[in-house]
C-alpha cells in the first residue's frame, strides 16, 4: 500500500486545531509533527496549503436501502455520496427487504457492503415483537448494536409489546437505539386531520401530526425503562426542545448509559420550510419549530446531545411527489451534512473543533469502534480534507445520491470536502474518485 504524506494542514482533532504533517503508512497514522520528511519516493504528497483536516465522518444513522429497496439507493451509490461528503464509516440500519432480524440476513448485508461499500461499514440488528431469541445471538463486537422501532416502523419492526420490550431491555448486552414516537399519539392526530382533510393534508400539518407530545411520551418512557433494566440505550434523531431535558451533560460520554442524537435535518429546517420544500423535508420525527431547532443545538453545544447524524434515508422525487398520505417520509442528506454543519460554523453558531467532536470523536466513544474517529498515531487514517473558501451550488449534475435530489438543492455551501483517505487510500480528490475503496467491516472494543 502506497504511503501518503498530508503537508501543511490545519489540523482538527480532541478540541484542538494545529498546524503539521500527517505520515500514513499501510493504512494507519504512523507519525504527526510540525514538519515530516518524504520518507519514500512510493509516498504520495497532498500539499494541504493550510486547509482544515478532519477526522472522517461517522454517521451513526443511515438507510443505504440494500437489499430490497434498490430503486431509491443501495449500498455502493449511497457510500460513494457519504465519501464525497466527507463521511467514511456508516452505521446502516435494518429496515430494509428482507429485515435484518436474523443473524444469517444481516450476515447477507455484510456480504454486501464487503463488495461494494467505498466506506467502513457496520449494521443495526433489528428487534421485533417476536425474535429475543435471534438477538441474543448477536455478537457484540462484532455488530454496531440493536436498532428498535417503538415508532414509525416498516414491516413487522414496531415494538410495541410492553413485556417485549423490558425483556430485550432487560437481557441484550447490545447498545440499544430506538426511534421514538407514540404511534396512539399519532394516530390520534392524524385521524382528526384525515377528518379535515381527507388524505389531502397540508404539509405543514406534519409536525402536529407528529406532535411534540408523541416524541416526549415515547422517548421519556424509552430512557425510564433503560434506567429501571440497566440498558445501554442510545436515542435517535431528537428533535424536540423539550426531550433535550431528558438527557444530561453531568457526566463525561464513556460513562453515560442514556445518549442522544440529533440529525442535520433537524438543526437546518424549520415548520416555515414546509412552504417551499414541501415533503422533499417530510421525515419522521418532524422538522419541528424554530424554537425547537434553537433548542437542539443549545443541548448538542452543551453536551446533552451526544452526536450529530444524517439520517439519510432517500426515496425517488416520484414518490415523495405524492400527497401527504402517500409520500413516504426521509430524504437524501449524506453528501451534504458535513458542508452544511461548515456553513453553520461560518454563521458562528458552532466550532470546528466541536463538529469533530460530535461526527467523529464521540460516535467512536458512544459505540465503542476499535481505532477510528481520531486523528492520533495507530489509527486508522480515515481522513477528510476541507477548503472552508470554495463555494459551490448544489446541482443535480453534482448530487451523487442514486434518487438525483437533495433538500438542500439550490443552495451554496462556501465549505467543499476535496479529499477523503479510506484507511489511507485517497478514494476522493477533487471531485473525482480516484482509488477503489478499501473500506473495512468495524470492530468494536467492547466485552
Amino acid at each position: 500500500m502506497k504511503s501518503v504524506l498530508i503537508k501543511n494542514a490545519n489540523i482538527v482533532n480532541e478540541g484542538q486545531i494545529i498546524k503539521g504533517d500527517v505520515l500514513i503508512e499501510e493504512g494507519y497514522i504512523v507519525e504527526i509533527a510540525d514538519s515530516i520528511s518524504m520518507k519514500s519516493a512510493n509516498t504520495k504528497i497532498i500539499d494541504a496549503d493550510e486547509r482544515y483536516l478532519l477526522p472522517g465522518m461517522i454517521d451513526d444513522q443511515v438507510h443505504f436501502r440494500e437489499p430490497g429497496l434498490t430503486h431509491k439507493a443501495n449500498i455502493e451509490s449511497e457510500s460513494k455520496a457519504a465519501i464525497a461528503g466527507g463521511t467514511t464509516t456508516f452505521i446502516e440500519m435494518p429496515n430494509t427487504v428482507p429485515q435484518a432480524t436474523t443473524i444469517e440476513l444481516l450476515e447477507e448485508k455484510f456480504d454486501i457492503a464487503a463488495k461494494t461499500s467505498w466506506a467502513n461499514y457496520s449494521f443495526m440488528f433489528g428487534g421485533t415483537n417476536d425474535n429475543l431469541d435471534e438477538i441474543l445471538k448477536v455478537d457484540p463486537k462484532k455488530v454496531a448494536g440493536l436498532k428498535l422501532f417503538l415508532g414509525s416502523s416498516t414491516g413487522n419492526m414496531l415494538v410495541d409489546d410492553p413485556k417485549t420490550l423490558e425483556n430485550i431491555f432487560s437481557k441484550t448486552k447490545l447498545l440499544i437505539s430506538a426511534h421514538c414516537e407514540d404511534e396512539t399519539t399519532i394516530k390520534k392526530n392524524l385521524a382528526a386531520y384525515q377528518e379535515e382533510y381527507g388524505d389531502d393534508i397540508p404539509m405543514e400539518c406534519h409536525p402536529k401530526i407528529r406532535s411534540e407530545e408523541a416524541c416526549y411520551l415515547s422517548s421519556s418512557r424509552a430512557i425510564k425503562l433503560a434506567e429501571k433494566t440497566g440498558a445501554r440505550l442510545h436515542v435517535f434523531h431528537v428533535s424536540t426542545e423539550r426531550e433535550t431535558h431528558l438527557f444530561t451533560n453531568k457526566k463525561p460520554l464513556a460513562k453515560k448509559k442514556i445518549t442522544a442524537e440529533v440529525c442535520i435535518h433537524h438543526l437546518w429546517f424549520t415548520d416555515q420550510d414546509y412552504k417551499t420544500k414541501g415533503s422533499k423535508i417530510k421525515w419522521n420525527p418532524a422538522v419541528k419549530t424554530e424554537k425547537d431547532r434553537d433548542g437542539l443545538l443549545k443541548a448538542l453545544l452543551d453536551d446533552r446531545i451526544d452526536v450529530i447524524a444524517s439520517d439519510h434515508a432517500p426515496h425517488t422525487l416520484e414518490e415523495k411527489n405524492n400527497n401527504y398520505m402517500n409520500a413516504p417520509s426521509g430524504g437524501p442528506l449524506v453528501q451534504h451534512t458535513l458542508v452544511a454543519l461548515l456553513e453553520m460554523y461560518h454563521k458562528g453558531k458552532i466550532s470546528i473543533e466541536k463538529i469533530v467532536e460530535k461526527t467523529a470523536h464521540n460516535p467512536a466513544i458512544l459505540f465503542q469502534i476499535k481505532e477510528r474517529g481520531y486523528i492520533r498515531k495507530g489509527y486508522k487514517a480515515d481522513l477528510v480534507l476541507v477548503d472552508l473558501n470554495s463555494p459551490w451550488t448544489v446541482k443535480k449534475e453534482n448530487i451523487l445520491y442514486k434518487c438525483g435530489w437533495s433538500p438542500f438543492e439550490g443552495t451554496t455551501f462556501k465549505s467543499r470536502v476535496t479529499h477523503t483517505l479510506v484507511n489511507g487510500t485517497v478514494v476522493y480528490e477533487n471531485n473525482k474518485f480516484a482509488n477503489k475503496s478499501t473500506a473495512e467491516r468495524l470492530t468494536f472494543d467492547r466485552e
